[in-house]
């Protein structure tokens, strides 16, 4: 079954800068640009009827573009064992108004929220056995990654299968923030 998830997909151009930044670091396994995205909210497995029907619900939230600004890098869930490497954003709160928008959605379908603290990122690479020393050289020389900002004017549902060689995403439904001047077309 797979696993669904709610992100921001992000403009050729961002996944281009980003693109710039994956090179140089031992132990890393570098997001593919058709993966790289800002997670709303993971889901996990979520049964077929309640599918449907978060497809639909989803389609209610309304709003108004917005931009966001990337900025910085850092790691999770520490620089002393570093799994994750990633691109951070300034603060911005129409994406937390954003993301209460869609938990109030998937609560309102009872579908079980993680617990854990809204930490906007976007996620650049896998980290294993990379050497302390030269991820310090690493985040010094690419702090400053600062592209331009990038208008937020629709989110999307994702499905995700594991494979061996690492997920698969599928863009299961676009939704557009202002329904009046965009399309609701879901692919």
């Amino acid at each position: 079954m797979p696993r669904l998830f709610i992100a921001i997909d992000l403009p050729i151009e961002i996944k281009k800068a980003i693109r710039g930044l994956c090179s140089g670091l031992p132990g890393a396994r570098w997001t593919p640009d058709d993966q790289l995205h800002l997670t709303l909210r993971f889901l996990g497995e979520v049964e077929h009827s309640l599918f449907a029907e978060l497809y639909s619900r989803l389609d209610e939230i309304r709003g108004e573009a917005f931009p966001l600004h990337l900025t910085g890098l850092g790691v999770f869930p520490n620089a002393t064992a570093p799994r994750v490497l990633w691109v951070g954003l300034d603060k911005s709160d129409p994406l937390v108004e954003l993301r209460t928008r869609v938990d109030s959605v998937v609560r309102d379908l009872d579908i079980p929220l993680e617990k854990k603290k809204f930490s906007p990122h976007i996620t650049i690479a896998r980290l294993d056995k990379t050497p302390g020393p030269r991820l310090g050289t690493y985040l010094a020389a690419n702090n400053l990654f600062r592209p331009p900002p990038f208008q937020v004017d629709s989110f999307s549902l994702y499905s995700s299968i594991l494979r061996l060689d690492g997920a698969m995403h599928t863009c299961e439904a676009e939704y557009f923030l202002d329904k009046a001047n965009s399309p609701s077309v879901h692919p």
